[in-house]
């Protein structure tokens, strides 16, 4: 009769593994969409309340951009996707499309601020 020998393999967790690089969706300002439709869109695709929508808005409208949110890259792909593809506003006869948003390694939190504690920006 022949014995059978069960090898169990342990692995342990990666400590070298960096956690995933972060991105942030970028509105872009433009003259062909209000402050509803701004607010609408964040509350539709960001799940943010109407205070956020407006302050979104106001930070678009005032800096020519503002970052909705910061995100892994799949995420931040597709919620700039989603903006692209969220339409023209109906409020405003100019309005032919949606908004133009871009996404961007969140090196910086978009108003030129670094996002990290290290004094060196790094």
């Amino acid at each position: 009769m022949a014995t059978q020998t069960e090898t169990k393999t342990q692995t342990k967790p990666r400590e070298d593994v960096d956690p995933p690089k972060q991105w942030n969706v970028v509105l872009i300002d433009d003259d062909h969409h209000t402050y509803e439709y701004v607010i609408r869109m964040m509350q539709a695709l960001f799940h943010q309340s109407a205070e956020r929508g407006y302050q979104v808005a106001r930070k678009v409208d005032s800096d020519g951009r503002a970052v909705c949110v910061t995100t892994h890259k799949e995420l931040a792909e597709l919620k700039r996707d989603q903006i692209l593809a969220f339409g023209a506003d109906p409020l405003m006869a100019t309005s032919r499309g949606s908004m133009t948003a871009v996404i961007e390694p969140a090196e910086f939190d978009g108003d030129g601020e670094s996002n990290s504690d290290d004094p060196d920006g790094m």
